[in-house]
């Protein structure tokens, strides 16, 4: 069975044999948001216990780990509130050991916005595009659809460096590379369906941080309903 762990920055998780010792050593890779993808090699971790988790957590509530060598989560970002998942890259950049990496695979915004509402298609079709184009922001429990300009300021403001963008599957760093599980689409002339980030720990930097979470809350938290 998974270790079921209310998580919180505070209290590391016990050692309930393999599993539980695994959360110590030196080299260990989080695979957050796993669902039913297990990734071997990797501590799966998911807030439902599914098959094929090893710890089940609510990582919103902090990681307990600490040096660990990569994190990965794949559509896992567009289902935090934009606010939360701030918090997530902050925590991230907590737990990963100096100069490790962290990949990302989201939703694209600019290939939803181009390939679910051109402005272009006759008005019989256009009741049907706004369906869809919803769907695309508010289905499947998606909270905030990223485009590269945002995430790329994010990752900075939260400490990372050296932020690379990927294509489906394919990495410069070899335990990287292989890890989509997502169903694909086609992507536009222009525009990858997803964006797939993956960046370094570096320095952090309060200030910068510190005005992301300002935009953040005047430009879209302050216009949000309670």
């Amino acid at each position: 069975m998974p270790l079921k762990l209310p998580f919180s920055r505070t209290r590391r998780p016990r050692n309930d044999g393999a599993k539980g010792a695994a959360t110590a050593k030196r080299g260990v890779r989080l695979h957050v948001g796993a669902g039913r993808e297990r990734l071997e090699g990797w501590i799966n971790v998911d807030v439902q216990d599914l098959p094929g988790v090893d710890v089940v957590a609510d990582v919103t509530q902090g990681l307990d780990f600490a040096d660990v060598e990569a994190i990965y989560a794949e559509h896992f970002l567009e289902h935090l509130p934009i606010d939360a998942a701030v918090d997530f890259l902050v925590e991230c950049h907590r737990v990963l050991a100096p100069g490790r990496w962290l990949r990302l695979s989201t939703p694209n915004l600019e290939w939803v916005w181009m390939t679910h509402y051109p402005m272009d298609r006759p008005a019989e079709a256009k009741a049907r595009q706004a369906i869809v184009a919803n769907r695309a922001f508010h289905g499947w429990r998606h909270r905030f659809l990223w485009n590269r300009e945002l995430l790329d300021k994010a990752l900075a403001a939260c400490g990372f460096d050296e932020v690379h963008w990927c294509r489906y599957g394919e990495s410069a760093h070899a335990g990287l590379a292989g890890l989509e599980r997502h169903e694909t689409y086609d992507d536009s002339s222009q525009y990858p369906h997803v964006i797939i980030a993956e960046a370094r720990k570096g320095a952090a930097d309060p200030a910068a941080l510190a005005e992301l979470r300002r935009e953040i809350r005047s430009e879209f938290l302050a216009h949000m309903d309670d």
